[in-house]
């Protein structure tokens, strides 16, 4: 199965202490991919989203954030958004 994942937008809401610095959200939005990425692979996708097509917008279950850092957030957003479309 191929899989093709594209992150548009990522809207963070109520999380205090993310470090907003120029160059901070791509980095963000590389390490939410990467580790995204790995979990698929691994861990695969709920019935629902293998039927195929767009999923416009996914709002992922809450989860405790720490904002330590753009890697270290990245994998626990990944984590998040995978919670909510993964098996």
């Amino acid at each position: 199965m191929n899989i093709e994942l594209h992150i548009e937008r990522l809207v963070l809401e109520g999380i205090d202490g993310v470090d907003t610095a120029p160059g901070r959200g791509e980095q963000l939005r590389e390490a939410v991919s990467v580790e995204l990425t790995r979990l698929l692979r691994d861990g695969g996708l709920a019935d629902t989203v293998t039927r195929g097509g767009a999923v416009p917008r996914l709002r992922a279950p809450s989860a405790e954030l720490s904002a330590s850092g753009p890697d270290h957030l990245g994998r626990q957003l990944a984590g998040a958004i995978y919670r909510g479309i993964g098996r």
